[in-house]
């Protein structure tokens, strides 16, 4: 009988309960990792060693003894997996989830330079749509990619949608699936058109803000049902971004992820107010329905947004995950060789990210 490697790899010693057991060890180590970058008080300027106990538990350790440690920070490499990690994978590296959840995550865990940092995901078909005409968008992506959607709001201070998601999905946006606290829900409403019978404004399980034009919010009036009204000033095409972020800032809510809709997401990023942007995309066409991403027309190829990309399976999906921080990959003359694989041309770094 022929086997696929991660057949083997799941068949042979440690059985296939130890893999789950790193990967829950792994994620206690990240939600650390998140928790120390979100601490002013934590100085970057020192190593630090991180162990997980069995249980999840994780303490602190001695970096001089790197044998001991699971999870590292480097001042000048940041996060990397300890030896100790590094030793209860070597069997079966390639396939390893712990590896995985530290390759796509532990880039998100470095403290952020500026007052916010602001991430956005979405889900769409082949096809570049996010739902149906109707709205119909469950689900678009399959569980890996909503357990992802789980895990990201755990990592981030505030999970943020607009008034189009909540009407059309009535999301609850909270880490049920996972490990991890509930982000703060944060819905833009410029001009309050939802009720407050929609599910997260009565289900009390996360603090939520319902943000909206504060010319709409009479003297005195404090909630939306037990959502926290929070007045932003207008602009002509919705709420004045940066005085959004700085009033969330103001609140502690540096790391705000944003989950949609496409009309919100767009708006971020033609506003040059993301450092990251995830897109998911799933073996699955819809024809015609609402697109994802919208932005004006670039007359040029050679001036489309071409950022640096990371790339990960996720079941049947696949995750692009784009840094908008950093400088656009060289695709020039003189850019480093790159290996073609099925005439699709991956330079090593790339190729050795795809999980």
């Amino acid at each position: 009988m022929i086997r696929s490697k991660s057949t083997q790899c799941e068949r042979s010693d440690p059985p296939p309960r130890r893999h789950d057991t790193d990967a829950a060890r792994a994620w206690s180590l990240i939600l650390s990792a998140a928790r120390l970058a979100r601490n002013a008080a934590w100085s970057l300027d020192h190593p630090l060693a991180l162990r997980a106990d069995p249980d999840g538990r994780v303490s602190p350790v001695d970096p001089a003894h790197r044998s001991q440690a699971d999870l590292l920070w480097l001042p000048r490499a940041g996060w990397r997996a300890g030896d100790r990690a590094a030793d209860r994978t070597e069997d079966c590296h390639d396939e390893d989830p712990a590896l995985a959840l530290f390759d796509l995550y532990l880039p998100l865990c470095r403290p952020h330079p500026g007052p916010v940092e602001v991430i956005a995901h979405l889900g769409q078909s082949i096809d570049g749509y996010i739902a149906t005409a109707d709205g119909d968008a469950r689900f678009v992506t399959g569980e890996a990619n909503i357990r992802h959607l789980h895990r990201m709001r755990a990592l981030s201070d505030a999970v943020l949608v607009g008034a189009e998601t909540v009407a059309a999905d009535d999301p609850r946006l909270t880490t049920r699936m996972v490990p991890g606290p509930n982000a703060v829900r944060v819905v833009l409403d410029p001009r309050r058109r939802l009720s407050c019978e929609r599910y997260l404004f009565n289900d009390g399980e996360a603090e939520t803000l319902l943000c909206c034009d504060r010319a709409r919010i009479r003297p005195g009036e404090k909630h939306h049902r037990q959502a926290e009204l929070i007045g932003v000033p207008a602009e002509s095409d919705g709420l004045d971004l940066g005085a959004l972020l700085r009033a969330l800032a103001e609140r502690g809510l540096r790391r705000i992820f944003i989950e949609g809709g496409g009309a919100t997401v767009s708006r971020f990023l033609q506003a040059g107010r993301l450092s990251r942007l995830q897109i998911a995309v799933a073996p699955l066409v819809i024809g015609s329905g609402r697109p994802g991403v919208r932005l004006p027309p670039t007359e040029r190829l050679a001036d489309a947004l071409r950022p640096a990309t990371r790339i990960f399976r996720m079941g049947e999906d696949v995750l692009y995950d784009f840094d908008l921080s950093a400088e656009a990959p060289d695709h020039s003359p003189d850019a480093p060789p790159q290996i073609t694989i099925n005439d699709v041309a991956i330079s090593r770094a790339e190729l050795s990210r795809i999980r």
